[in-house]
């Protein structure tokens, strides 16, 4: 097969893209693939890094306010369409697929326009305005949530709940030897705010390793994200965290499977993704939802997990250095805390979101595999 897939502008978007592209080349291992991103999207560095293609459009996200750059926005959204259909025609894809991001518009109307069968995935219960926008164009309409079909007026029988696409290649590390790679032989908290980084976390983290981390019998790694990791990494040259050794700050978790796999205990936000991969590990997590997305969904989602004895909730109001530290010891030195909970964690993975993905690209493009 050849397949355009689309998604940016974060790694919410971009590691299901990824997912999907990998599970076509394990199912036809001669297919060739072409991502579609911004030219100044996280997905440059993703995706170059797991060795696909890129070309680009230019397009952008409207403000939620009123500002001269919407008008720009709303002219890249027509114009952006006939670069991608540029593309299109020069690549000549048997399947378009997108996973969210303003990206996605411009590369799956223009194939909807050039008749290509079309898929997209939606990673949240709260679809985003691209997904909504596209449904009414596409052939498939892969949702996470089965709630999330009150918001679209598409016909019925476009929409298939899939759940969410993660990395194939986490349900085949081993514990013992990404633990045994990355040197850790003591409890190993992994820590993270998303792709761009959180400032509250980062903070809290930065405490949390200082006070706590650094001077106990436990291994810590934390990612401050793109916007903030300089800054951060200013501070770590004064405090000197990380001269202890068991202590690491990058900017950006690239090996974020292996690194799941050796971990024990996981703070993170509540995003779609993270959470199926979190799932899919059966590792316990402290959740802190992000207060800045649509319908505080990050919370809702936290919740659930919560509830089900799989993850501890903290609001980012709520958060102090003491309130964090306080959770992280109490779970870290409780080995059958850590472990009911993983198996809650596990009990919250849905069957693999890829494979049925695989199904319905197969029904659209009615390919005889």
């Amino acid at each position: 097969m050849r397949v355009v897939v689309s998604g940016g502008g974060t790694a919410g978007h971009i590691n299901p893209a990824l997912s999907i592209a990998k599970k076509i080349l394990e199912k036809e291992p001669n297919s060739e693939i072409l991502f579609v991103g911004t030219p100044w999207g996280m997905e440059n560095r993703l995706v170059a890094k797991e060795g696909f293609p890129i070309r680009h459009v230019k397009v952008q996200g409207f403000k939620r306010k009123l500002c001269l750059d919407n008008l720009k926005t709303a002219y890249l959204a027509v114009t952006s369409v006939g670069q991608a259909k540029k593309i299109l025609r020069e690549f000549r894809p048997d399947l378009v697929v997108g996973t969210g991001g303003y990206v996605s518009w411009p590369v799956l109307r223009g194939a909807s326009q050039m008749k290509i069968p079309t898929l997209i995935h939606e990673q949240n219960a709260l679809p985003g305005l691209t997904t909504r926008r596209l449904s009414r164009f596409v052939d498939r309409v892969c949702l996470s949530f089965e709630s999330s079909r009150s918001h679209f007026t598409c016909r019925e029988d476009k929409i298939v709940l899939t759940g969410n696409p993660v990395n194939p290649e986490l349900k085949r590390l081993s514990r013992e030897k990404c633990r045994s790679e990355l040197g850790i032989s003591a409890p190993y908290l992994l820590s993270y705010g998303g792709s761009l980084g959180a400032g509250m976390i980062n903070q809290t983290v930065f405490e949390l390793a200082k006070t706590y981390s650094a001077k106990s019998p436990v291994f810590h790694t934390h990612a401050f994200g793109a916007r903030e990791y300089e800054k951060w990494m200013e501070r770590e040259r004064e405090e000197k965290i990380c001269r202890f050794g068991n202590v690491k700050f990058v900017e950006y978790i690239y090996d974020m499977p292996r690194q799941l796999a050796a971990s024990d205990l996981v703070v993170c936000r509540a995003g779609a993704i993270t959470l199926a991969e979190l799932a899919v590990m059966g590792k316990p997590a402290i959740l802190i939802p992000s207060p800045n997305v649509t319908d505080n969904h990050q919370y809702k989602n936290a919740k659930v997990y919560e509830e089900a004895g799989a993850a501890v909730l903290i609001e980012e109001k709520d958060l102090t250095p003491k309130l964090l530290t306080d959770r992280v010891r109490e779970i870290l030195t409780s080995p059958e805390r850590l472990r009911i909970m993983g198996e809650n964690m596990r009990k919250m993975a849905l069957a693999d979101a890829c494979d049925v993905i695989w199904d319905e690209i197969v029904r659209i493009t009615k390919k005889k595999v």
